[in-house]
């Protein structure tokens, strides 16, 4: 099968949501996220995402099949907990373009497609005009934590070769459920950003 990528945006995203909320339950069950997910959840969490205006769906395709999606969209449709720590710093998150969840399958992995991922949102944030900034969060894990894989090697030499820099204290929060947990817990949330 050809593997390709394709942008979606406005009414073209719909379709592709199943997909997303499947995907994010798969990926992000794995280190470092241990997301326990429902797909009733995704379903509400997603809508919201599709209503954003100037959204936008990364999809990669096995043949007909989605295999891995990334999304992005401007910081201000985004949960206040996220957007408020960069008006606390002084920056304008009208100009901000926030790149959510990117999600692939294992099997896809290792194929560029992690860099697809990035090259569309970035197009994408600079053909909507506006935007300064892109920008992303990742969990923070204790270095200890027992769920942890001996052989697990971060992705921070991945972001920064694609310019993206960690933003010393800047931090959010974000609740979800572990797997093997009974109640969501707050986690913190590592900013990373790139001058567009």
């Amino acid at each position: 099968m050809t593997i390709h990528v394709a942008p979606l945006t406005g009414a073209a995203i719909i379709p592709a949501l199943p997909a997303l909320a499947r995907l994010r339950i798969t990926v992000f069950r794995d280190w470092p996220y241990l997301y326990d997910g429902t797909i009733e959840y995704e379903q509400g969490y997603l809508a919201k995402f599709a209503a954003s205006e100037g959204a936008v769906i990364v999809a990669a395709y096995d043949g007909a099949d989605i295999v891995g999606v990334a999304t992005a969209s401007p910081m201000v449709g985004h949960a206040d907990a996220f957007a408020q720590p960069f008006r606390e710093r002084g920056f304008d998150v009208a100009r901000i373009f926030y790149f959510g969840e990117s999600v692939l399958l294992r099997s896809h992995r290792g194929r560029g497609l992690g860099h697809a991922f990035f090259d569309h949102r970035e197009t994408h944030a600079r053909a909507l005009g506006g935007f300064t900034h892109a920008t992303f969060c990742a969990v923070i894990r204790p270095e200890d934590h027992p769920a942890k894989p001996k052989d697990y090697v971060p992705l921070d030499a991945f972001w920064a070769k694609r310019g993206f820099a960690k933003l010393d204290g800047l931090l959010g929060s974000f609740s979800w459920r572990d797997v093997g947990e009974s109640a969501a817990t707050a986690k913190a949330m590592q900013f990373w950003m790139k001058a567009l």
